[in-house]
């Protein structure tokens, strides 16, 4: 063993720590309704890091239309506690997956108006494929298996949504959403259960 080499054990045990204190710098928030909208340069600041050469984000809106319907807002219910657990299990899954530096995930509760975040994800690395893959991981699985449910408001209703994400999750058959139809970008994935 070269001089300043830890011996296995300790090795790993470093390594551990190291993941820990790494986990413990991701932010985790789930927005509650009186806070208003989230803070998108708040958590692509948290992500910097000077070894990171790459931050990839995701910012879900919501859209003005659905299925030939005006949508007013989307309206967010979670159970927190649960969430912010959840979300925790996912960024420890996407940092077991890639080799990152920072991540943030904030999610708003309660109405969200058209053309407003509801859902925020930013993950940095040394290289973009880790930040990329490691964004595109975290809202999946957010919209997969964290509870928090959407109900859309249209000027005419409004509907509960379920994600196809989360179906599929749940089915035990984890068949791939069929391609979204011409025009449209969301084709069969999203469920929709009148009120």
């Amino acid at each position: 063993m070269a001089a300043g080499d830890l011996p296995p054990t300790e090795e790993a045990t470093a390594a551990a720590a190291a993941k820990e204190e790494e986990a413990e710098e991701d932010l985790i928030e789930i927005v509650e309704e009186v806070s208003g909208r989230l803070d998108i340069a708040r958590y692509v600041d948290h992500v910097r890091d000077l070894s990171a050469g790459a931050i990839a984000t995701f910012e879900g809106t919501t859209r003005d239309h659905f299925a030939g319907r005006r949508v007013v807002e989307l309206r967010y219910e979670a159970y927190a506690a649960m969430a912010r657990r959840r979300l925790a299990g996912i960024l420890r899954e996407a940092r077991s997956r890639h080799a990152l530096r920072r991540l943030a995930v904030a999610h708003r509760l309660g109405p969200v108006p058209a053309g407003e975040a509801s859902v925020f994800v930013a993950a940095s690395a040394t290289h973009r494929a880790d930040a990329m893959e490691a964004c595109r991981y975290v809202i999946d699985e957010l919209k997969a298996s964290v509870p928090i449910w959407k109900k859309e408001v249209y000027d005419d209703g409004e509907v509960w949504k379920e994600n196809r994400e989360f179906l599929d999750s749940h089915s035990g058959a984890a068949a791939p959403a069929p391609a979204a139809k011409a025009g449209g970008c969301c084709g069969s994935k999203v469920r929709v259960q009148e009120a």
